[in-house]
């Protein structure tokens, strides 16, 4: 049952620079900057700054926002004084009526008040910001500190495959396409997935819905786990009625077995899987447990679970995380559904 594999050549890509591939980021990652209302004021004497910072940031840290500088450049060209700084954290409700005064804000006397002008609201971002994108929208209201991941930079910017590689995803989606119209034709949803081994570029696994007249849970991606499970003896079911769905023994890989942890075999460790089709929130959660290290899907779903209702790569909590990407052959993939209409007539 060894995959049907033509070799593409690699000269040049064909068709490549009609599509790109786009990360699915985190919800953190791809939500707006949020911001927060706090308490800031002038510094109206420049020799004060350092003092004023020690003093209040020891009443008031900010010590759950270590993303937030507590002086900013004043932004106004015009003004008599050169710095403002963060006080302290204001109301949720932004306190718009009756603001305190710096008397009220440090009652103690701690904080020794000259150097400071009359206290103002401003609101600032809540969170750091982990992408590029997030913290340009962030210094629009104050100054953050970015760690920037430049591996997500890089894939924002299309960056962060070759040519080379792209030729070889838009290859494994293609043998994705072929495995979803061979399964329409057996009236079976019109999806299709590819299991790859990035170490050695083989195709482990090629598998289409298999649905219909067989098994409730056997959508596109859990069949592919399951044939991986076949290539080490293992596996669950019998894909024999279905030509499409194949896989490359283990033995011929000239690779080790998965890992294994508490006993387990993780079948699919350090593989990549290809999806015509963004995976539901069962198959999502397959491929946490499956140890994939990373999904590529061509057309968004419905009720996808990788960026569209869900992100359960990136949800915090699991064991197991692998990154997603979108976009490869995504017109071709949506047309797939088109075929519905085929399978409904037969």
């Amino acid at each position: 049952m060894e995959p049907d594999i033509k070799r593409r050549k690699t000269a040049e890509p064909v068709g490549v620079s009609t599509w790109e591939v786009l990360p699915v980021l985190s919800e953190q990652e791809s939500q707006d900057v949020r911001l927060m209302p706090v308490y800031a004021a002038p510094v109206v004497d420049k020799k004060e700054t350092c003092r004023l910072m020690k003093e209040v940031s020891a009443i008031y840290p900010l010590s759950d926002y270590p993303h937030l500088k507590r002086i900013r450049a004043c932004l106004s060209a015009g003004s008599p004084h050169p710095l403002e700084m963060i006080l302290c954290l204001a109301g949720l409700s932004g306190e718009q009526s009756g603001l305190r005064s710096l008397a009220e804000l440090f009652p103690s006397g701690e904080v020794d008040l000259c150097g400071l002008g009359k206290p103002f609201l401003v609101h600032v971002p809540a969170c750091a910001p982990l992408t590029r994108s997030q913290y340009e929208e962030a210094t629009s209201h104050w100054p953050v500190s970015f760690h920037e991941n430049k591996r997500i930079s890089q894939a924002l910017k299309g960056c962060l495959f070759s040519h080379l590689e792209k030729n070889s995803m838009q290859g494994y989606m293609e043998l994705a396409i072929q495995a979803a119209q061979q399964g329409a034709r057996q009236a079976m949803e019109p999806v299709g997935a590819v299991v790859v081994d990035p170490a050695t570029s083989r195709v482990l696994a090629v598998g289409h819905d298999c649905r219909v007249g067989f098994n409730p849970l056997l959508h596109a991606a859990m069949v592919c786990i399951d044939l991986v499970a076949h290539s080490h003896g293992g596996g669950t079911y019998s894909f024999n009625d279905y030509p499409a769905c194949t896989f490359l023994p283990v033995d011929n890989t000239s690779q080790p077995p998965p890992s294994l942890e508490d006993g387990l075999p993780y079948i699919c460790t350090g593989y990549d899987m290809y999806l015509t089709r963004e995976p539901c929130m069962m198959c999502a959660m397959a491929l946490v447990h499956s140890r994939i290290q990373r999904v590529f899907y061509g057309a968004p779903s419905s009720h996808g679970a990788l960026g569209t209702t869900h992100h359960i790569h990136s949800r915090k909590g699991l064991n197991h995380h692998y990154e997603v990407f979108r976009g490869i052959l995504e017109d071709q993939c949506k047309c797939l559904a088109q075929l519905s209409d085929y399978k409904e007539s037969l």
